[in-house]
């Protein structure tokens, strides 16, 4: 430990040296800055992280507010990786992180694993719809209610088990297990003869789902399973998923009530597509989506918020979008209630406060990106609705 201070005051010096080389008259203060850095750096190694992981991302969140900064840590990152703590297990992981955090875009195996994570989600969306081929409804009769609710954690903590399988790099053996706990669950939820609002049904409905939260928290430690520390490594994950999926929740019920209000507002129901899919499948895909939040930002709270506007972005330039369309076609923007006209200000309000925070939050020196693509798109179907619902207030003011 006095190793790992020794070497965190020799990194904090050579980044005051580089400051006084390079800082301009607008950056804030030098005791200021350092004073933020040590705080950073000590807040993040009492999470967990050790002296080299909390400089470098203390490095990144101060370079936000100073360029000289930012330009010490693009520059220094790699040498001071290897200066650090090389001898750990999970240097070559976190190395990956590293860069991920001070550069962004990641390599190739981020984007294999957001392709991985991507069809994760994609297929426990599905999942949760496939009982309706064989004539059970999500919404139907308390049998087909009592399916879902058994069943409910089955549709997703296999893959996500299995997202952690993969990236952990399992055997056959120790994934047989894991399938085998999910198999025996599968058999017991869905062959024992229930009986509605019976007691049983409802410790099953209950205790289940913790059950198999045991089978991923044996995933997600891998070998390290016998180890306190990763133990409760496990129990931290547990809490940052329920964070960002209650996060991801929120957003997703404002933006489906926005959506169907102004759907409703031009004449097209969409009530039935968001009740019937969108909120199902999105509860299940939202969990993996969550999962890979958590790993790709693990130990990094402040980075919550900048995930988050990645996530709902393009979700609301694809709901724009398809708004332009239906206002086009229906014709229905024309004679919209001011009721409506206001709900138009709410949701372009929303989408101001959404593209002011990611143009903030967006490093300035980074090349564009796809992601600046789609909040250009975002931009572009806001003004061309706001254009609309301007030219519908003109039509009621006229009359």
């Amino acid at each position: 430990m006095e190793a790992h201070s020794e070497m965190l005051e020799g990194w904090i010096a050579e980044w005051r040296a580089y400051l006084r080389r390079h800082r301009t008259a607008q950056t804030p203060g030098m005791e200021e800055l350092e004073g933020r850095l040590r705080d950073e750096a000590a807040a993040l190694e009492g999470a967990g992280l050790d002296s080299g992981e909390a400089f470098l991302i203390a490095v990144r969140r101060v370079g936000g507010l100073d360029a000289a900064t930012r330009e010490f840590g693009r520059a220094h990152a790699g040498r001071l990786w290897e200066e650090s703590d090389g001898d750990d297990a999970d240097a070559g992981s976190f190395l990956g992180r590293a860069l991920t955090v001070l550069v962004p875009g990641g390599g190739k195996a981020a984007r294999t694993e957001f392709v991985v994570v991507l069809g994760l989600a994609v297929a426990a969306a599905l999942l949760v719809k496939a009982p309706e081929l064989f004539g059970v409804d999500i919404g139907g009769r308390s049998d087909d209610a009592g399916f879902y609710a058994r069943n409910l954690s089955l549709f997703v903590l296999p893959l996500l088990a299995g997202y952690f399988v993969w990236k952990r790099g399992f055997g056959a053996v120790r994934a047989f297990w894991l399938a085998l706990a999910f198999a025996a669950a599968v058999v017991f939820a869905n062959v024992f003869r229930f009986e509605p609002d019976d007691s049983t049904q409802i410790l099953t409905v209950l205790h289940l789902p913790i059950a198999m939260w045991v089978v991923v928290g044996a995933a997600y430690t891998g070998a390290r399973w016998r180890s306190s520390a990763a133990r409760m490594e496990f129990v931290r994950f547990s809490g940052e998923l329920f964070i960002y999926y209650v996060l991801i929740a929120l957003g997703g019920g404002v933006f489906t009530a926005l959506t169907v209000v102004m759907f409703s507002a031009v004449g097209v129901g969409v009530g039935v597509l968001f009740t019937e899919w969108v909120t199902p499948c999105g509860a299940m895909g939202a969990v993996i989506v969550g999962a890979w939040l958590v790993e790709q930002r693990r130990g990094l709270v402040g980075d919550i918020a900048p995930m988050l506007a990645r996530v709902f972005t393009p979700l609301f330039a694809v709901m724009l979008l398809a708004l332009l369309v239906a206002m086009v076609l229906t014709g229905g923007w024309a004679d919209m209630e001011r009721e409506m006209l206001i709900g138009f200000d709410l949701l372009l309000a929303l989408v101001l406060g959404l593209l002011l925070y990611t143009v903030s939050a967006r490093d300035p020196q980074a090349p564009p990106n796809v992601f600046d693509g789609l909040a250009l798109l975002l931009v572009v179907a806001a003004l061309a609705v706001d254009v609309l619902a301007l030219t519908a207030i003109a039509g009621r003011i006229t009359e």
